[in-house]
This record gives structure tokens, C-alpha cells and sequence, in this order.
């Protein structure tokens, strides 16, 4: 299975680099995953999509502002994207770090008030750093929004909200759960005055999600640990559902990659009296030829080609059939990647 199999073009005019002026405002394409079928529709009707005893299953992560711009002691600006901590427990004095520019181990960057000292270098354009200060505080006081790099630009005003899901709530990913982008709390009320479970988890995006793949044989790609955690009332309903034959509905390929690496866990909960939550860190690479044990259906945007969640996107719906939608979508000016529309893939 070839990385060039899962490329498409993709030109510049087609990418959304700001939200859209209405949260809710996007578009909707509706893919029947067995015939190919496409039907043009809307965001906010998602809900006549749906049916009674559906579970809808959401991200409730929240965006760190994780990018941070550090100075080296020559003045010369150097970009960081804050991905994780290294240390245990509580301790956010050491992190993971992209980055943009050579740095060097032994290296001391400033930001702000504070200093950072550059650890190790990674050939994968990682590096760690270390602080005496919590760098997720430090990010929360002098982070910007971290915005997808092809947007070229720095943040602005609205962003703080917009690359925010309405129901963010667990701090730690350093990119938004984009298919969630456009929900808004009338939507959420409505899908479940329809009969509609709506229930929650955590995945925390980071490099798992948006590293590239740099293997041309993309079954010897390996993908990075992102860490997830799945309510016991959450792995209930979803395995209520599927054991009455109710459709599990994920709200993007965050969800998709938490619930079908932890299925056989969230299956069991109808055996066992658990008290804790499921948690773990989820590195399952979902490409064509998987088959899926908990997603019925799956709300995604349109992604960047040879990408991992593409490759998802292509292993639910069938790459024939995803490859139409998208020169459909394409030709229909749909607006792509994360502050573009929507593709609902369902039976």
C-alpha cells in the first residue's frame, strides 16, 4: 500500500484559512458509505441525519495555546509548538517541542520574561525543552493559538474562540478536534430533542494526529502516542448501543481512533462494575483494509492528502467512494482542512 495511492490535488483557493463568519454556517456533504451516493446539505442539519437511539460521541478537549516565539541570545526569532510534557505527575517543566529554525542542544531561548533551555534535538524535527517555569503556564500567558502552519499567518482575534470547540473543556491539545469546530449548543439541543445520546470523551491532539507519514509503504508508518480517557457512562452508552444495534455516531477521527483502540475495553464495561474512566495512550493507525468495531458513522472535514486522517476518512467510507466525494466537494468549492466543511459518512 503506496503513500502516492492517497494523493489527490489540492489547490490553495480550496483552503479555508479562517472560520466562517457564523459558527454553524459551514456546509455538509453526506456520503453513503455502501453506494457512494452524495447528498449536498448544510452543517446545521446534521440533525435530520440522525436518528432516535443514535450515540454521538464528542472531543472535549481543549486547545492549549501552544505556540510559542522565543528570541535566541542573538535576538534571532524561533517558533515552538509546545506538544507535551516529558516529566511525571504534575510536572509541566519539561515538554516535547516542534520547531521551526535550527535550534541546538544547550541552547537558551527566551520567552517573554522566562527562559527555556533546548535539552535534545530529535532528527524528527522534535526537540526537548526544559523550564523553571510550568511551561503550560507559560503558554497559557504568552502562547498564541496554534494555528495548522498552511495558514500563514499569525493569530487574530477570533481565533481564540473559533479554534475552540463550545465544549472544550479538558486542557492539553495543541490542535482543535475540527469536525466539532461548527457545532454549536442550539445544534447539540437539537440532536437531542431528536432522541440522540450525546455523550463525551478526551483524546488530546498532538503529533499522532498531524505528523506526516515519511514512509513511501504506509502499512511501516507508526504512529505517535496521544493520550485518551472515555467516562464510564460514555463507554456505556456506546456499548448499550451496539449490543441493541444502535448506531455509534464519532464526531471526527479523534474520536474514531479513541473509540476503536479502546473497543474491546468499552465493550466490556456491560460485564464489569467499573468505577474508573478507560484511559491509556492510543497509537492505532487506521488505514484501508481495517475493520471497524464500534463507528457506524463518522463526521469529518476534509483533510490534506497523504495524511493519516485521510487515510481513516478512506478505510470508513472506501477510497473510491471518498476519492468522488471529494472531487465533488472540489468542484462544488467546498471549503477544506480545519476551518473548512463537513463530510457526514454514513450507511
Amino acid at each position: 500500500m503506496q503513500l502516492s495511492d492517497y494523493d489527490y490535488d489540492l489547490p490553495e483557493s480550496a483552503i479555508a484559512i479562517h472560520p466562517p463568519k457564523e459558527r454553524g454556517s459551514s456546509r455538509l456533504l453526506v456520503l453513503d458509505k455502501q453506494t457512494g451516493s452524495i447528498v449536498d446539505d448544510v452543517y446545521k442539519n446534521l440533525s435530520q441525519q440522525l436518528q432516535s437511539g443514535d450515540v454521538l460521541v464528542l472531543n472535549n478537549t481543549k486547545v492549549l495555546p501552544a505556540r510559542l516565539l522565543a528570541k535566541t541570545e542573538t535576538d534571532e526569532e524561533r517558533e515552538l509548538l509546545l506538544l507535551e510534557k516529558h516529566g511525571q505527575g504534575s510536572d509541566h517543566h519539561t515538554s516535547l517541542v516542534m520547531y521551526r529554525r535550527k535550534i541546538r542542544p544547550g541552547q537558551q531561548l527566551h520567552i517573554g520574561g522566562s527562559t527555556v533551555a533546548v535539552e535534545e534535538v530529535f532528527q524528527n524535527g522534535t526537540a526537548k525543552i526544559s523550564s523553571e517555569h510550568d511551561l503550560w503556564q507559560l503558554a497559557e500567558e504568552q502562547g498564541e493559538v496554534p494555528l495548522p502552519p498552511y495558514m500563514h499567518r499569525r493569530e487574530e482575534a477570533d481565533d481564540r474562540e473559533r479554534y475552540q470547540t463550545v465544549f472544550a473543556r479538558e486542557r492539553g491539545s495543541v490542535a482543535a478536534p475540527t469536525a466539532s469546530l461548527n457545532m454549536t449548543p442550539a445544534l447539540l439541543e437539537t440532536i437531542r430533542s431528536k432522541g440522540v445520546e450525546v455523550v463525551e470523551l478526551t483524546l488530546h491532539v498532538g503529533l499522532g494526529t498531524f505528523m506526516p507519514i515519511r514512509v513511501d509503504d504506509v502499512t511501516k508508518h507508526k504512529m505517535h502516542q496521544e493520550y485518551f480517557e472515555v467516562p464510564v457512562v460514555t463507554a456505556q452508552a456506546i456499548a448499550r448501543a451496539k449490543q441493541s444495534g444502535r448506531r455509534v455516531i464519532a464526531v471526527g477521527t479523534t474520536v474514531t481512533r479513541t473509540l476503536e483502540y479502546a473497543a474491546a475495553d468499552i465493550m466490556a464495561v456491560a460485564e464489569i462494575d467499573r468505577a474508573q474512566p478507560i484511559h491509556g495512550e492510543a497509537d492505532i493507525f487506521i488505514y484501508p483494509g481495517y475493520e471497524f468495531k464500534v463507528v457506524d458513522g463518522l463526521l469529518t472535514n476534509y483533510h490534506a492528502p497523504k495524511s493519516t486522517v485521510l487515510m481513516m476518512a478512506a478505510a470508513f467510507a472506501d477510497w473510491e467512494h471518498l476519492k468522488a466525494a471529494y472531487e465533488h466537494a472540489l468542484a462544488e468549492n467546498y471549503a477544506f482542512l480545519s476551518y473548512g466543511d463537513s463530510m457526514l459518512i454514513i450507511e
